[in-house]
This record gives structure tokens, sequence and C-alpha cells, in this order.
């Protein structure tokens, strides 16, 4: 275990922290950061409510620089007094961010728009072959920082926050700069910096893409590909019925009617079964899940969902055979390079690579140049 001096993790942990949340507040803080001199580097982080809302919001953001931490509350300020956060945080060179897939996620539906270059401490932890690259791990290894993670599940749209709360999100971006850092030194040592940057500007390119999904194509599950047209239409009514009452109800799907126990019920109706609700739904969610389930039956079966293949794309014809040697080439070189065999090739990719119904350009559609570069050797057989 690689730790800090105690005075460095000191020095760390007695950076002054602002709270900001009236515009006021905000428009001198911004102020401050640009005239205190060069903007090279920062580090930025979010919370919201997605366990305790039906509509996620973006609740809180942390920001720090080398010599300041704030959280900024954009409940309190409004996101009209926001506008110019975009532009302040693009006016820095690296933004630093740890696990940023969620928290681009947010600013993409808050502001529409993400940093334009996001380096990523999680991303530079796998690289390095770190295997628990958890946040409160990496700051437990590496400055001998324990931290409690009694917030991390908190309702963040509630007002006044705890002490508690406030020293959670502070300590979330209070050593990212410095662990970024320390990081970008031992990705150069070992030449996996390129690797590093490449893979970083792929996260946020894939965040995006993911975003931009159509909201009409939300109920089509995980799974969904497994079931009949029949099924589907079963699943596009009672997911909806679950939106409806979740949607009343201002809680998240998980808190009232989980995925697996929806497509359970679908699988049910698919088979001709009666959908058996859960126990725990309250008479008059059932009575209204079955409106749902009769309203799905009066559908004509020319106007069932369309059985389309994930991705609109073709279904994929796989060699085992070839799929086997290039899984056992990249076990190898993960084995070589003390990383995880999926950061260098997941399973799809895999299966892409392996396929004999995709072009050559399809097949490698999706690795990055460093991927391409060590499965050569693989991919040329």
């Amino acid at each position: 275990m690689i730790v800090m001096s105690s005075s460095s993790t000191e020095s760390l942990a007695s950076v002054p922290e602002s709270f900001i949340d009236t515009p006021e507040a905000w428009k001198s803080f911004v102020d401050e950061v640009i005239a205190s001199g060069p903007l090279d580097v920062c580090s930025i982080d979010t919370e919201a409510d997605s366990m305790h809302s039906y509509e996620t919001k973006l609740c809180l953001i942390q920001f720090s620089i080398r010599d300041r931490l704030a959280i900024i509350d954009p409940l309190e300020i409004g996101l009209g007094n926001l506008v110019d956060f975009p532009a302040f945080i693009d006016h820095f060179d690296q933004v630093w961010m740890h696990g940023a897939d969620y928290d681009i996620s947010m600013f993409s539906m808050t502001f529409d728009w993400a940093p334009k270059t996001i380096l990523d401490t999680q991303i530079a932890a796998r690289l390095l072959g770190i295997t628990r690259f958890g946040l409160a791990n990496l700051l437990e290894e590496e400055y001998g920082v324990k931290l409690s993670k009694q917030s991390q599940k908190a309702d963040w749209s509630r007002r006044p926050l705890s002490e508690k709360m406030l020293a959670y999100a502070f300590n979330d971006v209070r050593y990212l700069i410095d662990l970024g850092e320390r990081f970008v030194e031992r990705l150069k040592d070992c030449g996996r910096h390129p690797w590093f940057i490449e893979s970083c500007d792929c996260a946020r390119k894939n965040a995006f893409e993911r975003d931009s999904r159509p909201e009409s194509e939300s109920w089509r599950i995980s799974g969904w590909g497994k079931l009949s047209p029949s099924g589907l239409n079963y699943l596009q009514h009672l997911w909806q019925w679950r939106d409806d009452e979740c949607r009343h109800l201002d809680r998240p799907a998980f808190k009232f009617l989980g995925n697996k126990e929806l497509f359970r019920m679908v699988q049910n109706l698919e088979a001709g079964k009666s959908a058996e609700p859960p126990h725990y739904l309250k008479p008059h969610y059932v009575r209204r899940m079955h409106k749902s389930i009769e309203k799905a039956e009066t559908v004509d079966a020319k106007d069932f969902p369309a059985k389309r293949v994930r991705g609109n794309g073709i279904r994929l014809e796989t060699d085992e055979t070839r799929f086997r040697s290039i899984q056992k080439f990249r076990n190898q070189k993960a084995e070589e390079l003390g990383i995880e065999g999926t950061v260098i090739a997941t399973r799809l990719s895999m299966e892409k690579l392996a396929s004999t119904n995709l072009t050559e350009e399809e097949q490698l559609d999706g690795l990055m140049n460093w991927q391409r570069e060590i499965l050569s050797p693989a991919i040329s057989q």
C-alpha cells in the first residue's frame, strides 16, 4: 500500500471549504476562482435523488481546485442562476471525475452539456490493474483515509443537509486532483497514458450516446429481447402502468415494483397465465394493473411492438472456435499486463470479432485503437 505522508494528507484535509446556496454567493465564487490564477485543473462530482424521487434531479455539485473546495446547491440557487456553470468548468484545461458515467448523464440532462475533456480516476485505476477501484477503496489504499459510506444512499433533495452528508460530499472531490495526478505518473511510467486519454474520451462519448436513447423506448427493460411480440405488448402496457403509478407517488420504479417482478408478470401473461402480482402491491394498484392488461389484450397483433434486434443491428452469428481463441489470447495478454480481461475487450466485443456475418469494420467497431493493437495478433489469425 502506498500512503502519503501525514503532512500531505493533512494539507488536503484542511483545504478551505465553501457551501454555496445563493445566486450571489455563486457569482462571487466564480469571480474569485477565475481571478485566482491559472485555471489548469479542477475536479467535480454530483449528487442526485434517483433513489428517492420519480424524476431524478441534480441536487448537489461538488467542485475542487488545488486550494479550495465548494459544494454548489442547485436546488437553492436555482438552475436558472447556474446557466454559466458549463462555461465556468470549460475554463479548465483538465477536469477530474471518478466513475464519470452517471455524472455525465446528470450534466447532460440538466445542462445539455458535459466537460470537454474528462479525466476519470476509475479508468486510470483499472488501467493500472487496481481491482478495488471504488473511490473509498482508492482513498484508503493511497492515503490511509477511511471514508464513511453512511450518506451514500441519502436523500440529497432534503434540506438542510446534515454535517455527515456535507462531509461525505466534500470528500468525494477532496483528493481527486492529487489522486489523478499520482495515477497519471504511474500510467506514463508503464506506457499506458495514451490508453488512458483514449479511454476517457471514449467513455465520455459513450455516455452521451446512451443518453440519446428515445424516451419512447424506455419500456424495453433488460430481457425484452427474449419476449414474443405478444409479450412485448404486455411489457409495454405494464411498464406504462408502473410509470404512471410511480409518477403519481413521486417514487422511483425500483421502490414500487422492480424490473425483475415486472418481467416475471409479463412472462406469465405471455404464457397464457395470470400475472400473479406480488403480495405487497395494494389492491387499488392491482385493479389499475388489470385494467392495463385488459387494454393490452384489445391490441391487434399487427400493432404489437416491433421485435427488433438491440441497436437496430443484425443478430450476430459467432464462430465459437474463433471466439474461444480470441478469448484465450485476451486472457493471456491481460495476465501479462496485470489488468482485468474486460478492460481489453468485453464479451460482446469478442463475439463481434468472431462473427461471420459482420464486415471487418463492423467487427472492430467499439474497440479503441490501443485495444485493437493488443488484440491484433488474434484478430489477424
